[in-house]
């Protein structure tokens, strides 16, 4: 699944928009960022790790590894 359907499933139970979300991203990291920049990130899949860590911390989810059996 792509990085954009990932977020989008996340944002679905809450109120925050993908533009709100742009923004908190933006407060958080310091940066202006844009609905289209972000969006163009999340579409192309070349937003930074950190850039999702932080997504998920403000959509309320932590991003685990977890060891697959083998």
């Amino acid at each position: 699944m792509r990085i954009l359907d990932e977020i989008k499933l996340m944002l679905l139970g809450t109120s925050i928009t993908q533009t709100k979300l742009a923004e908190l991203l933006g407060e958080r990291l310091n940066k202006n960022y844009t609905y289209s920049n972000f969006h163009s990130k999340l579409s192309k899949g070349s937003i930074k790790y950190s850039e999702v860590k932080i997504i998920a911390d403000i959509l309320g989810y932590e991003i685990k590894f977890i060891k697959k059996d083998n």
